[in-house]
C-alpha cells in the first residue's frame, strides 16, 4: 500500500532533519491511522510541493515525528483539465468533487446554472463552498495526490463563458451533441474545460451563450448520467484519451 498523505503549511526541519506533524494532521496520523516508528509517510502542501519521510516516534497523542527526505515540486500536468459542475441537490455535490479529485481533475468550478434546484447565497452559499473545498482537501489526501483540485468560487453563466472562450478545448455534456466526446480529437496542451449541467438539465439561452464562445455540445453514452457522476465519468474518459493516466 502507498504512503498516507498528510497536509502541512510549510517543510521546516529547523536543520535538525525532523519534521514535528501537529494539530488535526498530527492527531490524525497518531490516534486514527495509528501510525508506529519505521512506517512511510508523504507530507505534501497540496499545491504541488511534497516530501516522502519516515516515522521516527510520536509524541502524545497528536505529534508525529518524521525524519523528512529532499522536498521536490510535482510538475503541472497537461493538458490541464477544469470540470463545470452545475450545483446539484443535496449532498451530491461533494459527491462529484470526491470522485473528480480522485481520477485527477485539475479544477472544478461549482456554476449557479439557471435550472439548479439549489443555488449558493449568502452563509448558506459560503458554507457550501467550504464543505466542496474540504471535500477536494480530503480525497486528495485519501487518492495519494500531491496536487489538489483547485475549487473556484462559484461562477455565473457569463463567468462560465469567459472561461470557456478561453479554453483550448470546450466542451458542453447536451444530449443535442451528434458527436461523442470518446472520438472528438483532443489537444496535448492548453486548458480542457467541460461543463456538466444540473438535473434539469443546460437551457437553450444557456447552451447558445456557450457555443457563441467556442464551446460544442458532445454526448457521453448512451445511457443518462447523473450531475453528480456525469463530470467523474467525462473526465475519467478524457484523462485516459490524453494520455495522462498512461
Amino acid at each position: 500500500m502507498t504512503a498516507p498523505v498528510f497536509v502541512v503549511d510549510d517543510f521546516d526541519t529547523h536543520g535538525t532533519g525532523r519534521y514535528v506533524l501537529e494539530g488535526p494532521e498530527g492527531r490524525h496520523a497518531v490516534a486514527v491511522k495509528r501510525l508506529r516508528a519505521g512506517e512511510e509517510v508523504v507530507l505534501t502542501d497540496g499545491a504541488g510541493r511534497w516530501a516522502a519521510g519516515e516515522v521516527d516516534g510520536t509524541e502524545g497523542k497528536d505529534r508525529l515525528i518524521v525524519r523528512l527526505g529532499e522536498v521536490v515540486e510535482e510538475p503541472v500536468e497537461t493538458p490541464r483539465l477544469t470540470v463545470v459542475q452545475a450545483l446539484p441537490k443535496g449532498d451530491r455535490g461533494e459527491l462529484a468533487v470526491e470522485t473528480m479529485t480522485e481520477v485527477g481533475v485539475d479544477a472544478i468550478v461549482p456554476w449557479s446554472a439557471s435550472r439548479c434546484i439549489t443555488q449558493w447565497k449568502g452563509e448558506r452559499g459560503a458554507k457550501s463552498l467550504a464543505k466542496w473545498r474540504a471535500t477536494a482537501r480530503e480525497a486528495g489526501k485519501q487518492s495519494r495526490r500531491v496536487r489538489f483540485p483547485e475549487v473556484a468560487d462559484a461562477a455565473t453563466s457569463k463567468q462560465v463563458a469567459s472561461l470557456l472562450a478561453e479554453a483550448r478545448f470546450a466542451a458542453v455534456l447536451h444530449e443535442s451533441g451528434t458527436e461523442p466526446l470518446a472520438s472528438v480529437p483532443l489537444p496535448d496542451t492548453g486548458d480542457v474545460v467541460l461543463v456538466v449541467g444540473p438535473e434539469g438539465g443546460v437551457s437553450p439561452e444557456e447552451l447558445a451563450l456557450f457555443e457563441s464562445v467556442g464551446a460544442r455540445a458532445y454526448r457521453l453514452g448512451r445511457s443518462v448520467l447523473r450531475t453528480s457522476t456525469a463530470g467523474t465519468a467525462a473526465a475519467a474518459l478524457l484523462l485516459g484519451r490524453t494520455g495522462r493516466w498512461s
